[in-house]
């Protein structure tokens, strides 16, 4: 017998149990049917020769959940991370983004002097708060309360939907404060 008569016999053996296997954490046939797949792959790849396949039903079964895992992490880091990504569709063209701009100028001197000063040093200037603090002669406790206050005034102002996290807008910049 020759490898591939194996493993065609294993496939067609064992195949609707290994899927129904992976249909069980999957919920959908055809993501299982590539989960088993691939791991009846990976699992024949590991093979050696003269080995019995007897073992092979319990590495594929243990593939598919990795493989299974291994997917759902994938996914899960995406959904973390996709919002990173820039949509052309959401790029504000040239008219938008000056009347956006003039917006948030307007807002700005809307502002108390030490809000406005605060907050351009935070956001424009890229500055952490210790930094402000030190600059502008303040305690790092005062910044973070003229970011905080700015940034409820800014969210009224701009029309920032009211379940924004205000203190997301005072502590962004990679969590520096």
């Amino acid at each position: 017998m020759t490898w591939q008569h194996d493993l065609a016999a294993f496939a067609r053996e064992r195949g609707p149990a290994l899927v129904g296997y992976a249909r069980l954490l999957t919920g959908d046939t055809a993501t299982a049917e590539d989960l088993v797949q691939d791991a009846i792959v990976r699992a024949w790849s590991r093979r050696r020769s003269g080995a019995d396949i007897t073992w092979l039903e319990a590495y594929v079964r243990r593939a598919v959940l990795n493989g299974w895992v291994d997917r759902c992490r994938r996914e899960r880091a995406w959904r973390d991370h996709a919002h990173l990504l820039v949509d052309d569709a959401a790029t504000p063209s040239p008219e938008r983004a000056t009347v956006d701009r003039a917006q948030v100028a307007d807002a700005l001197e809307r502002l108390s002097p030490r809000e406005r000063a605060c907050t351009v040093l935070r956001h424009y200037d890229d500055l952490t708060v210790p930094e402000i603090a030190q600059r502008l002669d303040l305690s790092e406790g005062a910044v973070k309360r003229y970011l905080s206050d700015a940034a409820r005034r800014l969210s009224r102002l701009l029309g920032v939907a009211d379940d924004l996290d205000t203190e997301d807008l005072s502590t962004t910049n990679g969590g520096r404060r």
